[in-house]
């Protein structure tokens, strides 16, 4: 089958491949505790949702398919089309939401399962999703049937290797540097427990003692540039970075002014735990009116950012947060908030080794930043065959190496 254009429903036929849609009831009927996997926890090629348990093997194997299971290609085919990830080796279960599609291509077939990732991310995917996702007046959809008719050409298998050995590199570098972001925010963590649990003059202030929240408002510029963060581009301390784009196609929602050292925190839904700490310096930097912009006053940056992750923190906004089907936090709120305040002498210290580790989890991320970009431009060039594997290759070894 090397070489050819098939129609996924064939594949799945010929027991090549699984395709199947998330049926969250069926499995959550046995397992009530298993959290659904829904199209907001599906980010540009990887999974992250607050809500995470481990399910052993063996329920797997009850479950069956409803179950997600490692290496897993994951589509969002509802509402926002086409953002592609896939299940980690080691990480937790889920059950899929309506809104997704899974593949298991099998082990022994034509097809592997990265390969399919990628072309997920090509101009091949695309021509036929783009053609299909606007068929409805409702938001953009893709069904199961239409997933089933999808055709994709299978190159030999030497040529898939090829593909993901050059796009591999660089998200396995990607990788490198989201464990350094990782492991750094655990640092943070566990640093500042430190403190407050061994500072014996410490202090209860409110949020507004030592933090501004949403001190600048920032007024469209005709003809100018910004690059805007959206509530959606934000989950977990991760920025999607956005890109430069024109003020007269910003949405009126652009109005939140970040300077460098601010923590942004969606007021849409807290327990999502969307925040982040901007370190970048860039002027055209604007966020959405959906968050509190927190900008540091008689503390650090790295210290006010992680005494507004912590549980507690994020336990208060819950409880004051108003609606029922987007529950929001109003600015003043996070102005009342409660924060425990060491001693200045302690709070240098903490700033003193906790910026450094916050400076180089943001150097990584900058990278990964570079790297996304490069696969981003050499990817469709290699699904196309307009470049051949051996220089995409040269290319890629002055960057990871």
């Amino acid at each position: 089958m090397s070489d050819q254009t098939v129609i996924f429903s064939e594949l799945a036929n010929e027991g090549l491949m699984e395709v199947g849609a998330g049926r969250p009831r069926t499995v959550q009927d046995q397992y009530p505790s298993l959290p659904i996997l829904r199209v907001a926890d599906v980010l540009d090629g990887r999974i992250e949702s607050p809500a995470q348990v481990s399910v052993s093997n063996g329920h797997c194997e009850v479950a069956g398919s409803k179950i997600s299971r490692p290496g897993d290609i994951v589509l969002t085919v509802k509402g926002t089309v086409g953002r592609v990830a896939m299940m980690p080796s080691e990480g937790p279960a889920f059950a899929y939401s309506p809104q997704l599609c899974y593949f298991r291509p099998v082990a022994r077939g034509p097809l592997r399962t990265r390969y399919l990732y990628y072309w997920f991310k090509s101009t091949e995917f695309w021509n036929q999703a783009d053609a299909l996702k606007g068929q409805t007046d409702m938001a953009d959809y893709i069904s199961l049937a239409d997933i089933e008719a999808l055709r994709i050409r299978i190159p030999s298998l030497g040529r898939q290797d090829g593909v993901i050995d050059v796009l591999g590199a660089l998200d396995d570098k990607i990788a490198v540097n989201d464990r350094i972001v990782l492991t750094s925010d655990g640092l943070g963590s566990v640093l500042l427990q430190e403190i407050l649990v061994s500072d014996s003059s410490l202090a209860e202030v409110s949020l507004t003692g030592i933090a501004d929240v949403n001190r600048r408002k920032i007024a469209p510029i005709p003809g100018g540039n910004l690059r805007y963060i959206d509530i959606s581009s934000v989950s977990l301390g991760g920025v999607e970075w956005p890109n430069v784009t024109s003020w007269d196609d910003a949405p009126s929602r652009a109005r939140r002014g970040i300077s460098q050292g601010d923590t942004i925190w969606s007021t849409v839904r807290p327990n999502r735990r969307s925040y982040a700490l901007i370190l970048d310096n860039d002027a055209r930097l604007v966020a959405s009116t959906g968050f509190a912009v927190l900008t540091p006053v008689k503390v650090g940056a790295a210290f006010l950012y992680e005494v507004t992750k912590r549980d507690e923190f994020v336990r208060y906004l819950e409880s004051v947060a108003e609606g029922s089907a987007y529950p929001a936090v109003r600015a003043e709120r996070f102005e009342q908030a409660a924060v425990p305040l060491p001693s200045s002498g302690r709070l240098e210290k903490f700033e003193s080794v906790a910026m450094p580790i916050r400076e180089r989890a943001h150097a990584a991320a900058v990278e990964s930043r570079s790297l996304a970009q490069l696969r981003d431009t050499l990817l469709p060039k290699l699904m196309s065959g307009e470049i051949h594997v051996r220089d995409a290759e040269k290319v890629v070894e002055d960057v990871v190496l």
